[in-house]
């Protein structure tokens, strides 16, 4: 036994892995990404931990509570658990099998009586002299590092999602101070063309026209409180708890923004994108299957072995009895399968194929999303001062129309269109302030930032 295991370590140790050795294939990545507001240079934002980008101690809390309590990162974390297992029972294919036996035999017939008593140790060993297993435990480890890096484009996702939904919160909170303040200018309107039409200087119609300019106003209150408690409650789910209120931290204009977006290389987000490197480790994982299937075309060498004592008395087992052993060593080599080892190598290959697509698809995805995102930051930007500059001047004409109205040189109309156009234009700002702000949050998302921790 000691002479066939050494035999057959030998043979394992000179054997070979069959199937394609992996190699990262070639990206047709630019030089530098596409988008005015980018830095191109070795930094990127994308590097950044979470919480030196979201700078709201409110905000950090919510997503550090989100990370403990989320449940789309614990699911994904118990799948990590699960696609572990895979690793550790596949690579047990490359090792032995042993298994111990007792047993008691015991025969009694007229005029006979038989006893045995044995104690026998089996070994048995399909020798992975072409890779097979090898190959197999490569691929298993391949999935289980998918699913870690899905895990790490979950947590990304969740930080990004609970930023976005904060800003959203922030931006509805901006917009109904907008309102309130705007109802409480408006009321005061309509309480002076209800005192110059007592005093005989006003008409109806302005009463009118003032009443429709109160009553927009505090329509729009309830809607913004139901799209804050909605808003309120994504939170409180991403963050694993019941609808409850969320604290508030800064003001929405007082979160910090970058001048420029220190963007980096194209080829770091082969590095940094979770999905691109869960979607390569799958290609890792289908290259391997390829060994697997082409190892099952040749022959397998295999062990068996039995070896023990026996005896015909339980105190016989330790008294010097010989060893009783069986040794089978064996090759084992497909003759006729019916086509089933070429087919069941065309898939493989067909699967490696694939994924191979999918990834190169994941990384064309990837550098759109970042230009996307860029030219988004960029344009928000451009767009929010142009809504601030309209905001200056619908404030001052609607200063201006206002004094005309109370010196009798404008008419009401004139006053109901400027403070019209004024209310719009700072909820326009409002927006523009969280376009600004959310084009942030997917720049550095795209970027592959988010997940470390």
């Amino acid at each position: 036994m000691r002479r066939a295991a050494i035999g057959f370590a030998c043979l394992v140790l000179a054997g070979c892995t069959v199937g394609p050795n992996y190699k990262r294939p070639d990206a047709a990545l630019p030089a530098a990404y596409r988008g005015p507001a980018a830095e191109n240079g070795a930094a990127s934002l994308g590097d950044e931990k979470w919480w030196n980008v979201y700078r709201d101690e409110e905000l950090q809390k919510l997503i550090r509570t989100g990370l403990q309590n989320n449940y789309d990162i614990r699911i994904a974390a118990a799948r990590v658990l699960q696609a572990r297992a895979p690793v550790g029972i596949t690579r047990a294919d490359q090792f032995p099998n042993v298994s111990g036996t007792a047993g008691y035999f015991s025969e009694r017939v007229p005029g006979f009586a038989f006893n045995y008593f044995e104690l026998v140790a089996n070994f048995s060993w399909t020798a992975d002299f072409w890779g097979q297993y090898r190959r197999a435990t490569e691929a298993a480890r391949a999935q289980m590092l998918a699913s870690e890096w899905s895990q790490k484009e979950v947590i990304a996702a969740m930080v990004a999602n609970i930023a976005t939904y904060y800003f959203d919160l922030r931006a509805l909170d901006l917009e109904l101070n907008i309102s309130r303040q705007t109802l409480a200018s408006r009321q005061e309107s309509l309480q002076l063309t209800e005192t110059l039409l007592n005093g005989g200087a006003g008409t109806l119609e302005d009463v009118r026209q003032s009443q429709q300019l109160v009553e927009t106003a505090a329509a729009s209150i309830p809607d913004l409180e139901r799209q804050i408690a909605q808003t309120e409650n994504a939170i409180s789910t991403l963050t694993g708890k019941n609808p409850e209120a969320i604290p508030r931290g800064r003001e929405l204009v007082q979160e910090p923004l970058p001048e420029a977006i220190p963007a980096g290389v194209p080829s770091r987000l082969l590095e940094r994108r979770p999905d691109i490197r869960a979607a390569e480790q799958q290609l890792v994982a289908a290259n391997a299957d390829i060994g697997v299937a082409r190892a099952q075309f040749f022959p397998q060498f295999s062990l068996t072995a039995t070896g023990g004592l026996g005896s015909r008395t339980l105190g016989g087992l330790f008294a010097g009895n010989p060893l009783i052993y069986t040794l089978a060593p064996g090759i084992t080599q497909q003759i006729f399968n019916a086509g089933r080892l070429k087919s069941n190598l065309r898939m493989a290959e067909a699967q490696e194929q694939q994924y191979l697509l999918t990834y190169r698809q994941t990384i064309l995805n990837a550098m759109q999303q970042v230009s996307d995102a860029l030219v988004a930051f960029q344009k928000y930007r451009q767009y929010r001062e142009h809504e601030q500059q309209f905001a200056a001047a619908a404030r001052d004409a609607s200063r201006l129309s206002d004094l005309r109205y109370r010196g009798g040189a404008a008419s009401y109309l004139e006053v109901l269109t400027n403070q019209t156009n004024y209310y719009s234009a700072e909820i326009g700002v409002a927006q523009a302030q969280l376009a600004e702000r959310l084009s942030l949050v997917q720049v550095y998302q795209a970027l592959g930032g988010g997940w470390e921790q």
